[in-house]
Formats: C-alpha cells, structure tokens, sequence
C-alpha cells in the first residue's frame, strides 16, 4: 500500500524573482509611483488603480478599458485582457 508524503504547513517563500525590486518607467509610474518595488506591488497597485476608476468592463470583467494614462501602458489599445495587461507592463520596468 503506497503511503502519501504529508508536506509540512508552514511560510511558503515567494519567488525572489517576484519579489526583486524593479523600476517603473515614466508612464507607469505616474499611476503606481516612482520607487522601486516588487512585480507583485505594482500589480496590486495597477489592479487598484482600475477598480478605484470603474475601468474594468462591466461585460466581460477579464477586459480592461483603458483611460488616458493606461493607452500609454497599452501601447494605444483602447481595451485589453488582463492576461494581455500583465506582459504590456513588462515593457514599461526596468
């Protein structure tokens, strides 16, 4: 009879990819600040920002309609899925 490994409950450590600080350019930083911070920090900050304003769409909340200072993050699009979000602002950090 095959015995299961019981994994231990403990802190899982975050990626340190994830979590090296990097640098928003000049367009994103005006909507998630000027200091370097974590992927995951500017994602959360990107993600409040689009609620605080209505921005995602009320159809198909996986869409992003973007205002005037996402069409520069996005490149000019004026509408964008959340999957698509993630690698547009992989252009915009150092």
């Amino acid at each position: 009879m095959a015995t299961k490994k019981t994994a231990k409950k403990g802190s899982r450590k975050p990626n340190s990819g994830f979590m090296k600080p990097i640098t928003p350019d000049a367009s994103l930083a005006k909507i998630v600040g000027e200091q370097a911070q974590p992927r995951t920090q500017i994602t959360s900050k990107l993600w409040a920002y689009i609620k605080k304003k209505g921005l995602q769409n009320k159809k198909d909340r996986r869409q992003i309609d973007a205002d005037d200072l996402l069409k520069a993050i996005f490149n000019g699009k004026k509408q964008v899925s959340m999957f698509e979000m993630t690698k547009l602002v992989a252009q915009h950090v150092k």
